[in-house]
């Protein structure tokens, strides 16, 4: 066998390249992700999440909103949104939770508990309990439901849309182009104990 002679010239072709490669892997963006240190993607969420309504035995938590944080949202994002829907609810029908925009470019969370009621932090959609704020599971017994949580990065000035929209409105102005610039999700699954 006949050994290789390595040269400087190799060695900083190598080099180059190596540099190279990792330039361009410095550029390409972090993916765009919804993560919650409440519950792990796919995992059942703790019974403080589920809804607290007077009259409705199915409504065994205490309304505690989970924490919820994004990370990788794509540049000139001007606003977020999240959206939570429970697609077996009402037999099919889908229930949705919680509705929630015109959130600052700057802001890249929730903490747990914080969007159990207004804040100025976000616009407050119209679940399908006629509230803007979270509003959590109250599933009967049996299956879980999925509870699917996204993030939408938007083209969307923080209070360019009024208040009170409902997801299908928000949604139907998400039609516009360029205003749905990317989203995350997880799910959190939940079902009366």
């Amino acid at each position: 066998m006949t050994g290789m002679r390595i040269t400087g010239t190799m060695i900083s072709a190598g080099a180059l390249a190596l540099a190279f490669c990792g330039a361009a892997m410095a550029q390409t963006p972090a993916a765009f992700t919804l993560t919650s240190t409440t519950f792990k993607d796919g995992a059942m969420m703790p019974k403080k999440v589920a809804n607290n309504t007077a009259g409705n035995a199915n409504c065994v938590g205490e309304n505690v909103s989970p924490q919820l944080s994004w990370t990788g949202a794509p540049a000139g994002t001007k606003s977020f949104a999240i959206t939570m829907i429970d697609p077996e609810g009402r037999g099919g029908a889908g229930v949705h939770h919680w509705l929630a925009y015109g959130i600052a470019p700057d802001v890249t969370g929730f903490a747990e508990g914080e969007t159990s009621k207004e804040s100025p932090k976000y616009v407050g959609g119209k679940s399908t309990q006629g509230v803007g704020y979270y509003s959590g599971p109250c599933t009967p017994a049996g299956s879980p439901h999925h509870y699917t949580f996204v993030v939408i990065a938007t083209d969307f000035e923080p209070k360019e849309l009024p208040p009170g929209l409902t997801i299908p409105e928000f949604w139907a102005k998400l039609q516009q182009p360029g205003k749905a610039k990317a989203a995350a999700g997880l799910v959190g699954l939940f079902v009366k104990p």
